[in-house]
């Protein structure tokens, strides 16, 4: 053989050795008793109950972390109030599940206790005894009002914080945040909850009293309840 062939055939049985590994690789490691699954490590659960979600997986008692994942992540993606799911492995026993939940804006009554509920206006599967959510509350879900406690929860989450109550009046939404309510249309805008934001800020470096602050209305904020401080 001559010499300069040797490094290219070298080269050539590594890349098929790599390929039959790749392929093969996983299948032969599925037989190691090393890699059984030992552990389920949950990211980004806060209000499902993890147990739940890990029986809802069905891991079988022989299961090697180089099995497919695939089945365990769409029955996480099943559980009803799982936004988005994904399992990832980690060496040399732990399956990894990384978990978007639907996010919860508002608390209402239901067969005597509260249910969370989200930014669609229905009630979410979750116990908020679990999380332990400090979330406004509503008479009953309603989509209108759970749009817009979702819009203050993107934009403003201090102001949504704040936020005591929210209801629907004729069509609009009445938001309390302490005492103070925000009138604000279905469809707020970021633009309009910034107005509205700055119009109380403005007010309080001026020491004026206010007890209601309107976004209603295309390029104002109308101020209701106004006088001195005190």
């Amino acid at each position: 053989m001559k010499p300069y062939l040797r490094p290219a055939l070298l080269g050539l049985g590594l890349l098929l050795g790599g390929l039959a590994f790749w392929f093969g690789g996983p299948v032969l490691l599925r037989r190691v008793g090393f890699f059984k699954v030992r552990r389920v490590e949950l990211v980004g659960v806060s209000a499902a109950r993890p147990a739940d979600l890990i029986a809802a997986m069905k891991v079988p008692a022989r299961a090697n972390i180089f099995d497919d994942l695939a089945p365990y992540q769409a029955r996480v993606y099943a559980v009803p109030g799982i936004r988005s799911a994904e399992v990832h492995r980690r060496l040399p026993g732990t399956l990894v599940v990384v978990v978007t939940e639907a996010p919860a804006v508002a608390l209402a009554p239901r067969n005597g206790r509260l249910t969370m509920v989200g930014r669609n206006g229905k009630f979410l599967p979750f116990d908020p005894t679990v999380s332990a959510p400090d979330l406004p509350l509503v008479d009953e879900p309603d989509a209108r009002v759970a749009r817009v406690l979702g819009r203050l929860q993107e934009v403003d989450p201090e102001l949504f914080s704040r936020v005591v109550t929210a209801t629907q009046v004729r069509g609009d939404v009445v938001v309390d945040v302490g005492g103070r309510r925000l009138w604000l249309r279905p469809d707020v805008t970021a633009e309009v909850i910034r107005a509205v934001m700055a119009a109380e800020t403005v007010l309080e470096q001026q020491g004026r009293a206010w007890k209601e602050l309107d976004g209603r209305f295309a390029g104002q904020v109308v101020v209701r309840g106004r006088g001195r401080s005190g």
